[in-house]
C-alpha cells in the first residue's frame, strides 16, 4: 500500500480497470460508455478477451447470465453472436426455464473483435502494465494505482479483474512455473498489498485440457454433434444477427485403457501427488477426478470441439488434467478416433490467489476500501459468463461512486446476476463457483427469453441502453402484449371446418368454442401449430412469438411463483443497519454473531443465506431490531423491551 504523498501520478482517470479478460472488458466498456475517463491495464495487449479454456459461451444458467448482461447493455452476447462456429440449444425438450443456448466461438476472432471494440471506445484508454500497489488517500479511500515499474495513475475507483494471474502457478505433473496461464507472466505484488490492507486471500485451482491437431483425428470413429438448423441469438439487438457457416463438433468416450493409464499414474498428478492442495471446480473436474469420484463408470463422454475456422487446434472438452506431459499423449491416443493424434499443447492445472467475495458488497465494492471493486475469478468464480456479469455491475457502480450516486444492487429474485452476486457476497465459498439453474429459487421467472423485459429498463435508466435499443425493446414488448390480447380474444368454434381439423389432427377437444390462448395452453400445442392452421401472426418475429407463447402457456406457474416472491420479498428486502454491532446481540448463536459481523449483509434475505445462520437466529435478529426501533422511538431503553426480547428468543 502506498500513500498519496509517496507517488507522482503520470495521468488522471475516473476509473481504472486492472485486467482485460471478460470481466475487465465489460467493466471498462460500461465505465467509458457512461462518460467516465477510463484506463484498462493489462499484462498483454495481445490477449484481450482471450478464451484460455474452452472458446464457448452459454450453457445451462450461463445463457441467462449472457442474456442479462446484453439486456443491461453489455458485450459478451454480441461477441458470441458475431464469432460463433456452432450453436446448439441444450435441454430443448424440457421447459423454457432450463433452455440453454450454447455457442462454440472462434477464439482468435473473438479476441480480435473485442480488442477492436475497446481500442475504439470513446473515453477508454488501453495500456500494458502490471499493477502491484494501490494508492490510498488520508481516509483510506482509493486515489490511484502503481505499476511494477513505478508508474502511478490517479483515479477515484479501481476495479480488480485479475483472473487467474494473482500469484499464478501452472502445474504439469510435479513440474511448475509462475504463470497466469501458459506462456504469460503471473501478476506479483498485488496479493501482498491486499493482505497488508487486511483482506483475506486464498488459493484455488482450475485447469485446461490438451489441444490436438485436427488433421490427425479420425472423425469417422466419433459421433457427430451437428449445429441446430435454426440459429438462435444471445443478444436482443438484431443488428448483430448475421447467420454464418457452422461447423460440427464430435463426441468420443474414454476407454478401459484410458482409465488404466490414469489409475496407474494418479500419484504423478499435482493433486493426488500432494504438491497442490487448492480446491478445483466441482462441476468441471479433471479427468483423473472423474475416474476417482465415479469408479462405477467404465466410460466418460469427451467432446471434440474446434477452436477456430483457421486454427488447426481442437479443444478436448472433459479431458483436462495435471498429469505429466509424457503421459498425456498416450491418454489422448486411447480415445476412439484419436489413435494417431498429434498433441499441439499439453494440458495443465493453474493455481492462483483469490479474494473471498464475502469481503464485497453486492455492488462489487469491497467493504474495507471505498472505491475498490473486485470482479471475476478474483472473487472465486469460474466461467466467462460469471466474470462478464460481475464486470458490468462493477463498472456501472464504479461510475456511480465517482458521481456520488446510489449504486445499483440486483436482487436475486429479478435476475441470475442478482443470484450470483448474492451467493458470492453471503456464502463462504471455498471452491470455484459456477452458476447453475438450481441455484435460483425463481428460475421459472428468470428465463433467457425475458431477460430484456427484466433488465433493459435498468440498463436504460443507468445509461447503457441507447435510443435505438430502447425503441426496439418497447416495440417488442408492445407486440408481445398485443399478440397475447389477440390470442385471448380470437376463438375457434367447435363445428367450424378449422375447429374440426384442429380437433382431428391434434386430439384437442373443443367444446362450443376455444380461445387461441387456451389452445396454446394445451400440452404439445405450440405457436407453430397456429401457423399451420393460418392462425398465427406473420408480422411478428420468432422472439416475439416465443415470448407470447411462453407467457400464455406457463401463466399459471408464473403467477404462482410471483406471489411467492412477493411474500418473501416483503421481509427479505428489509434493510439491516450497517452500523449494527452483531457481537452485542447475545440472543444470536456465537457462530451467527461471527458470520453476520464478517459478511455484514445488507438485507434480512442476505442474512438468511449465510452459512451457519439458522432460522432461529433470523427470528432473534428480527426481534432485536424491533426492540431497537421501539427504543429509538421512546428515546430510552426499558426493562420491558429487554424482557420481550428474551422471552421471544426463548
Amino acid at each position: 500500500m502506498t500513500v498519496t504523498a509517496a507517488i507522482a501520478f503520470q495521468d488522471y482517470f475516473d476509473v481504472i480497470v486492472v485486467g482485460a479478460g471478460h470481466s475487465g472488458c465489460e467493466a471498462a466498456l460500461a465505465a467509458a460508455r457512461l462518460g467516465c475517463r477510463t484506463l484498462m491495464l493489462t499484462l498483454n495487449l495481445d490477449k484481450i478477451a482471450w478464451q484460455p479454456c474452452n472458446p464457448a459461451v452459454g450453457g445451462p444458467a450461463k445463457t441467462q447470465l449472457t442474456n442479462e448482461v446484453d439486456a443491461l447493455g453489455g458485450e459478451i452476447g454480441k461477441m458470441a453472436d458475431r464469432t460463433y462456429l456452432q450453436k446448439r440449444v441444450l435441454n430443448s425438450s424440457r421447459g423454457p426455464a432450463v433452455w440453454a443456448l450454447r455457442a462454440q466461438t472462434d477464439k482468435r476472432e473473438y479476441a480480435k473483435v473485442m480488442r477492436d471494440i475497446v481500442e475504439n471506445q470513446e473515453n477508454l484508454i488501453v495500456r500494458e502494465g502490471m499493477v502491484t500497489d494501490l494508492v490510498l488517500g488520508k481516509n483510506d479511500e482509493i486515489v490511484g494505482v502503481q505499476t511494477y515499474f513505478g508508474v502511478g495513475f490517479s483515479c477515484k475507483a479501481v476495479v480488480l479483474t485479475t483472473g487467474t494471474f494473482l500469484g499464478g502457478i501452472i502445474w504439469i505433473g510435479n513440474k511448475s512455473m509462475a504463470a497466469g496461464r501458459a506462456g504469460e507472466f503471473a501478476a506479483e505484488g498485488l496479493t501482498e498489498t491486499l493482505n497488508h490492507l487486511g483482506f483475506e486471500t486464498g488459493r484455488l485451482k482450475t485447469g485446461t485440457p490438451a489441444r490436438v491437431d485436427k488433421r490427425s483425428v479420425d472423425y469417422s470413429k466419433m459421433e457427430v454433434q451437428p449445429p441446430d438448423e435454426q440459429v438462435r441469438w444471445f443478444s436482443f439487438d438484431p443488428a448483430v444477427w448475421v447467420e454464418r457457416e457452422q461447423m460440427n463438433c464430435y463426441l468420443t468416450r474414454t476407454t478401459t485403457e484410458t482409465h488404466r493409464l490414469i489409475q496407474d499414474n494418479l500419484h504423478l498428478s499435482p493433486i493426488y501427488g500432494g504438491w497442490v492442495d487448492s480446491k478445483g471446480p466441482r462441476y468441471c473436474p479433471s479427468i483423473e477426478d472423474k475416474i476417482v469420484r465415479f469408479k462405477d463408470k467404465d466410460s466418460h463422454q469427451i467432446f471434440i470441439e474446434p477452436e477456430g475456422r483457421d486454427i488447426p487446434e481442437l479443444y478436448i472438452q472433459g479431458f483436462s488434467t495435471g498429469l505429466p506431459e509424457s503421459l498425456q499423449l498416450a491418454m489422448l491416443r486411447s480415445l476412439p478416433g484419436m489413435e494417431q493424434c498429434r498433441m499441439m499443447r499439453p494440458a495443465y492445472a493453474v493455481e492462483y490467489d483469490y479474494l473471498p467475495a464475502t469481503q464485497c458488497y453486492p455492488t462489487m465494492m469491497t467493504k474495507k476500501i471505498e472505491g475498490l471493486f473486485a470482479a471475476g475469478q478474483i472473487n472465486g468464480t469460474t466461467g466467462y459468463e460469471e466474470a462478464a456479469a460481475q464486470g458490468i455491475v462493477a463498472g456501472i457502480n464504479a461510475v456511480k461512486l465517482v458521481r456520488g450516486e446510489e449504486m445499483i444492487i440486483l436482487p436475486r429474485e429479478n435476475s441470475y446476476i442478482g443470484t450470483l452476486l448474492d451467493d458470492l457476497c453471503t456464502k463462504d465459498l471455498r471452491e470455484p463457483y459456477r452458476m447453475l439453474t438450481s441455484r435460483s429459487e425463481y428460475r421459472l421467472l428468470l428465463r433467457s427469453d425475458n431477460a430484456d423485459q427484466r433488465l433493459t429498463p435498468l440498463g436504460r435508466e443507468v445509461g447503457l441502453i441507447g435510443d435505438r435499443r430502447w425503441e426496439q425493446f418497447q416495440r417488442k414488448q408492445a407486440n408481445i402484449a398485443a399478440e397475447k390480447e389477440r390470442l385471448a380474444t380470437n376463438r375457434v368454434k367447435e363445428h367450424d371446418e378449422l375447429g374440426q381439423a384442429i380437433a382431428t389432427d391434434t386430439g384437442v377437444k373443443i367444446k362450443s368454442a376455444i380461445a387461441l390462448a387456451d389452445l396454446l395452453r394445451r400440452p404439445g400445442f405450440h405457436y407453430v401449430d397456429l401457423d399451420r392452421y393460418g392462425l398465427g401472426n406473420s408480422d411478428l418475429n420468432a422472439a416475439e412469438r416465443e415470448g407470447a407463447e411462453i407467457d400464455i402457456k406457463y401463466s399459471g406457474y408464473i403467477q404462482r411463483q410471483q406471489k411467492q416472491i412477493d411474500q418473501v420479498s416483503r421481509q427479505a428486502n428489509r434493510s439491516l443497519p450497517q452500523d449494527l454491532d452483531y457481537h452485542v446481540i447475545l440472543t444470536l448463536s456465537k457462530e451467527s454473531r461471527e458470520k453476520l459481523a464478517a459478511v455484514r449483509p445488507l438485507t434480512v434475505g442476505q442474512a438468511t443465506r449465510i452459512g451457519g445462520v439458522n432460522p432461529a437466529d433470523i427470528n432473534a435478529l428480527l426481534v432485536y431490531l424491533e426492540v431497537r426501533d421501539r427504543q429509538k422511538t421512546a428515546k430510552s431503553p426499558t426493562e420491558n423491551s429487554f424482557a420481550y426480547l428474551e422471552s421471544h428468543h426463548t
